[in-house]
């Protein structure tokens, strides 16, 4: 459960993070980045996409900053995967509600 946002700042179980990060039901990867730090491609997910998930919540920055390539939607969907994508500020809302209720995983930008 994520305890706040604020721009370039998550707090999870009492523990400050600066950098973006995907938050696993059992772990934290508290250092992802991507090849290109902007965009969302299908390659910058693949430690993801070996877990079994139902649900992919997505932020994309506090001003939605990040694009999420069209490849990465078409994946999701043909594995049955519901992706949710949103500014970091209601993706995290949206990560809350559904992580106790399904095989949720988060993958947070934090800044732009």
């Amino acid at each position: 459960m994520i305890e706040s946002y604020t721009f370039g700042r998550m707090v999870i179980l009492g523990k400050a993070y600066s950098s973006d990060l995907i938050i696993f039901p059992d772990r934290i990867d508290p250092s992802w980045w991507r090849k290109s730090g902007h965009n969302l491609c299908l390659g910058d997910l693949k430690d993801i996409l070996q877990e079994d998930l139902e649900v992919l919540v997505v932020g994309t920055g506090y001003m939605g900053g990040m694009k999420v390539e069209e490849e990465v939607t078409q994946y999701a969907k043909s594995k049955g995967i519901e992706l949710i994508i949103e500014k970091t500020k209601k993706a995290v809302e949206r990560f809350n509600s559904i992580c106790s209720q399904q095989k949720a995983i988060g993958a947070f930008h934090l800044t732009c």
